[in-house]
């Protein structure tokens, strides 16, 4: 069955190329010429990823991930820009985006990236569905739900985030190193990914900062321990 792609782009010619060459590879690709376009469709629409370029007239890629993530925080999307901009891709990876890809590039790069993500949100999706709600102090994590609960609060997740806490809770009371967080989350363990994993520990100490016997410790130039006490 094909995946259903949202493609929002407004170079005629390139988005043209690029999406016949994604039907080649069994994807179904909607294509948007602008960010506006885009979220219309997004909102009557359920799609398995979302490529977004950058630089677009109406409302550019980030406003539109931004959208995207209200409406549907659980799609994975990838932006593609011409702009080589450090703080244009930390911005973009912070954002939750699976990748960022400048400028030219060969288009089976982009259809492997797609493969990868889409594979690995299969088998994150696996293990999240077999499991139900897991308690970790005095909180109740419900992978399923994308949700983590404490008393009457809770807290919505996206999909990276549900994994790296499953990831961390799974190997919980345990040095785990930063690749190896990396690689299993984020699929490669380059800067970029590695400012976007900072960004997202953050967040989850955050998420925990409610219960004292639940710590999240760095141990600077290795990796991290998040520890639970009995």
């Amino acid at each position: 069955m094909p995946r259903k792609v949202l493609l929002a782009e407004d170079d005629f010619d390139f988005a043209s190329v690029l999406k016949q060459y994604l039907e080649l590879y069994n994807y179904q690709v909607t294509w948007a010429k602008n960010g506006e376009e885009a979220i219309q469709i997004f909102e009557k629409e359920t799609f398995d990823i979302c490529v977004f370029d950058v630089m677009m007239p109406k409302m550019d890629g980030f406003t539109l991930a931004e959208k995207i993530i209200e409406t549907n925080p659980e799609t994975p999307f990838i932006f593609l820009t011409a702009r080589k901009l450090k703080e244009d891709k930390l911005k973009g990876l912070q954002l939750g985006a699976d990748d960022y890809i400048v400028k030219p590039f060969e288009a089976d790069e982009l259809v492997l990236r797609l493969n990868n993500i889409l594979k690995r949100g299969e088998q994150k999706n696996y293990i999240q569905n077999t499991v139900e709600e897991i308690v970790i102090g005095k909180y109740i994590f419900n992978p399923n739900r994308l949700e983590l609960k404490l008393s009457n609060h809770i807290q919505r997740l996206t999909e990276k985030e549900v994994a790296l806490i499953l990831f961390l809770y799974n190997n919980r009371n345990n040095l785990l190193k930063r690749n190896e967080i990396l690689q299993q989350i984020w699929g490669n363990d380059d800067f970029f990914s590695g400012r976007s994993m900072d960004v997202f520990m953050s967040r989850i100490r955050k998420y925990f900062s409610n219960d004292a016997s639940i710590t999240i410790e760095s141990i600077r130039n290795i990796g991290l321990e998040f520890k639970i006490l009995k």
